[in-house]
């Protein structure tokens, strides 16, 4: 990166510093397929002294091309019409770094799999046929990610961002897309896998924008809300400083501000601390203009003991 970032690039990465995570989850990030983006922001990190040396990153489903007409307007090749929604390949992708060691000879990406696979599919009901047959379920991508750490067992980050369930039609195929990405990872940690192995881990968090507020706004709030409630999770419920439980800094009234984006980690392990980093104002060490420039959401974090 250059030594002088853009205003937004400065204010993203002073919000990383904030943080200081040990694993980091890193949303709407452009992918490009030799990794120049990434790689731009882990030594921008460094040179703030936050070693990152562990990246992983694929090609997204955004801006991938199916060839047919999803959206039903009667034109083909538009950001609609793409795996997901993109206006070029790898826009907005998803990207994870790490202090601790990824074992990518085990991870499982699930980025491929077709939508109307999944078990009760809604697919079927809001796609044409020929779209039902090439569309993939993940909008961006979804992952499995095991990290190693010494000689214990390893910690798995299921990782996924999921589709807005709005900007469609009567027919709410971004709805029920939502709903059942959501659904995925519930029948996953029930046992069903989508090839290979059933999902055993002890150590794992489920992490991504679910882009569904259990209580308020768009989507099939229900569905959420029994992700959330599964017994092999906890909601740590993470806050903002005023006590209030979202993550978003939207308008008012609508879409106003929302939960969409989640950590819930395994029941089994200890939360010590968590919360939404969302100053109060610029007096701060982060100042508060500083996390609004960097996104309209707001990190989420969770500390774990395991």
């Amino acid at each position: 990166m250059d030594e002088d970032p853009d205003p937004d690039i400065a204010a993203t990465l002073d919000v990383i510093a904030a943080a200081n995570a040990d694993i980091l989850l890193i949303l709407d990030i452009d992918y490009d397929a030799e990794g120049h983006a990434l790689a731009a922001l882990a030594d921008a990190l460094a040179a703030r002294e936050m070693s990152y040396p562990h990246l992983f990153s694929r090609r997204p489903n955004t801006g991938r091309h199916t060839g047919v007409d999803v959206d039903g307007n009667g034109r083909l090749g538009e950001p609609r019409d793409a795996q997901g929604y993109g206006r070029f390949n790898g826009q907005g992708g998803m990207a994870l770094l790490s202090r601790l060691p990824i074992e990518t000879d085990q991870i499982r990406d699930f980025t491929d799999f077709l939508w109307t696979d999944l078990p009760g599919s809604a697919a079927p009901r809001v796609l044409s046929l020929e779209a039902a047959q090439v569309l993939r379920l993940a909008t961006v991508a979804a992952w499995d990610i095991p990290l190693r750490r010494t000689t214990e067992e390893a910690v798995h980050i299921l990782a996924f961002h999921a589709s807005p369930p709005v900007f469609d039609g009567p027919e709410d195929r971004n709805g029920w897309r939502n709903a059942d990405e959501l659904r995925f990872w519930q029948l996953y940690l029930d046992g069903w896998s989508p090839n290979g192995p059933a999902f055993t881990a002890e150590n794992f968090a489920l992490m991504g924008t679910l882009n569904v507020d259990p209580d308020r706004g768009e989507g099939h709030r229900e569905v959420v809300q029994t992700l959330i409630d599964h017994p092999a999770l906890q909601d740590a419920a993470p806050r903002a400083p005023d006590g209030r439980l979202v993550t978003t800094d939207w308008d008012e009234p609508t879409p106003g501000n929302l939960r969409v984006d989640y950590i819930l980690p395994a029941a089994s392990l200890y939360v010590s601390d968590s919360g939404v980093l969302w100053p109060e104002t610029d007096a701060e060490t982060l100042p508060r203009a500083t996390v609004e420039m960097a996104s309209d959401h707001r990190l989420v974090w969770v500390d774990l003991e395991f």
